[in-house]
């Protein structure tokens, strides 16, 4: 519930933030329909965020902007906190404990579903809150209704993928594993949703994907609640299965069979730098095809997308002080997109280190003639070499697209946005690390909150004057806007030397201090 009061914050504000900025950026009636010119039948925005209706009207714009994004990060924290809060804690043997009650393994799994329950409940009530404050303003114009059922379809992403989670926690016998099939199914939904907007012939197609669902929900346009019918019976399902599968498999082992045989053992690695690596093996690879799949898509409207830049009167202003425009403007605005997704790759990296900590798996390895010092060293340096290679990947696979647009930007200008791109998540990452050694069990709870710090001010400076001193707190501030403007190496280089002495201080107090479980 807690975790479902702080996103019901962060969806909230950033609805806020995306209304008031169109009501801010297109105060005439010509800015507004140059904007439905421009976006209203654009295949690759709609394949990418869903179709563009209504965007000349603040509600309209408000669901276009924000429906597909909410979703989205919803559906990642029902997976993530779902296999963890079941399967994550059986794997650590708390549910052993439980168990050891009057409680069933089928009363634990009911119990627990009620508890994911409640917290999609808090997230619906905050961002309800916030949503209908912001709506009543006139140059809003959002109604007290259509603001709580708008906040009900962002939400159902989160709720529907608790149930996801759970269910494939079942299913798995591992949390890595359980959250690797909720991934594949998030992955797989939205793939089907951008085909079924990619073209108005296969627009059936959303009714196949629960991301289809959600756009098929229509909040603040033409409202069809009778959407809500699949979403209710896919998390009735899954929670009748979650509760049915708890009670016939063993504790620790999971429905499907394990394939583990001597030989693959014998294939495991021995190092711990091989280990991290091996891991974190399905994770990145995920990550890395998200990251070069949306790069594509995001560089192949590059033209289309810098139309926006033109027809928004503050955005126009302030890159034509940069002396630029069209393409390359838009280029570095989706950047800055790739840049928050690194983020949570960073993010990831450290929570995984404080899961082998946590799970007893450094313990049995240190166990053997390895040294902490050499542990974490190697971690740090696996983090870095991701974080790095996905800048890279990025910044190649938005290039590309922008080429099969036929943009005219450079490979060597996007080359170097790229290196920029990672810098941020260096940032977080070596910060992530010194709070890994001070207070690990609070480790997952920094990192979000660094990230989420960083997030709000970057959009909140984009919509509201903020103090300076406030804006340069954020790591996403400190970027260049690459490949608009030259890269700023220096600046680049000091948040790189912060990174590499944050890191390091949380090397020398991790080897001072004890392991500890969860």
């Amino acid at each position: 519930m807690r975790a479902g009061v702080g996103w019901g914050v962060v969806f909230g504000l950033y609805v806020a933030t995306q209304s008031l900025a169109y009501a801010t950026s297109y105060k005439t009636m010509a800015s507004r329909r140059l904007l439905v010119q421009q976006f209203g039948n654009n295949v690759g925005v709609s394949a990418l965020v869903g179709p563009a209706k209504q965007i000349g009207t603040v509600p309209g714009y408000t669901a276009w902007k924000c429906l597909t994004v909410l979703a989205i990060i919803g559906a990642v924290w029902g997976i993530l906190s779902s296999t963890k809060l079941t399967r994550g804690e059986e794997d650590v043997g708390h549910w052993e404990l439980l168990l050891a009650g009057q409680v069933t393994r089928r009363s634990a799994a009911r119990q627990a579903l009620i508890g994911f329950a409640a917290g999609a409940i808090a997230l619906f009530i905050t961002a309800s809150a916030i949503t209908v404050v912001v709506g009543r303003p006139s140059k809003v114009g959002i109604s007290a209704g259509g603001a709580i059922y708008f906040a009900l379809a962002i939400v159902t992403g989160a709720l529907m993928f608790l149930a996801v989670g759970a269910f494939c926690g079942q299913l798995s016998t591992s949390r890595r594993q359980a959250a690797g099939f909720a991934s594949a199914i998030l992955g797989a939904s939205y793939a089907i949703r951008m085909v079924a907007d990619s073209d108005a012939g296969l627009s059936w197609l959303r009714w196949a994907t629960p991301l289809g669902w959600i756009e098929e929900l229509q909040p603040l346009t033409t409202p069809r609640p009778f959407a809500l019918v699949p979403i209710a019976a896919l998390v009735g399902a899954l929670a009748v299965a979650t509760v049915y599968l708890a009670g016939r498999r063993d504790l620790g082992a999971g429905t499907l069979a394990n394939r583990s045989s001597v030989r693959t053992i014998r294939r495991l690695p021995t190092r711990p730098l091989g280990l991290a690596f091996y891991l974190s093996r399905s994770t990145l690879l995920a990550w890395g095809a998200s990251i070069v799949a949306y790069g594509l898509l995001l560089g192949s409207i590059a033209k289309s997308g810098g139309k926006i830049i033109t027809s928004s009167p503050s955005l126009r202003q302030v890159f034509s002080r940069l002396g630029v425009s069209g393409a390359e403007a838009y280029l570095s605005v989706a950047l800055l997109i790739m840049a928050v997704a690194l983020t949570f790759v960073a993010v990831g990296q450290v929570s995984a280190a404080r899961k082998e900590e946590s799970s007893g798996q450094l313990d049995n390895l240190l166990a053997r003639p390895f040294s902490r010092v050499a542990w974490i060293t190697e971690r740090i340096l696996v983090g870095m070499v991701v974080l790095v290679c996905g800048g890279l990947l990025a910044g190649l696979a938005t290039w590309v697209g922008a080429a099969s647009d036929h943009a005219s930007v450079s490979l060597s200008s996007m080359l170097g946005a790229s290196l920029n791109v990672a810098v941020p998540a260096l940032f977080l990452f070596g910060a992530g690390f010194l709070a890994f050694a001070v207070v690990p069990r609070l480790v997952s709870v920094v990192t979000y909150t660094l990230f989420v710090w960083f997030f709000l001010v970057e959009i909140m400076g984009g919509v509201v004057k903020v103090n300076h001193w406030i804006l340069d707190l954020s790591a996403f501030h400190q970027m260049a806007a690459a490949p608009a403007t030259p890269v700023a190496w220096t600046t680049n280089a000091t948040m790189i030397a912060v990174t590499l002495a944050a890191a390091s201080l949380g090397v020398a107090l991790f080897r001072r201090r004890d392991l500890k479980g969860e």
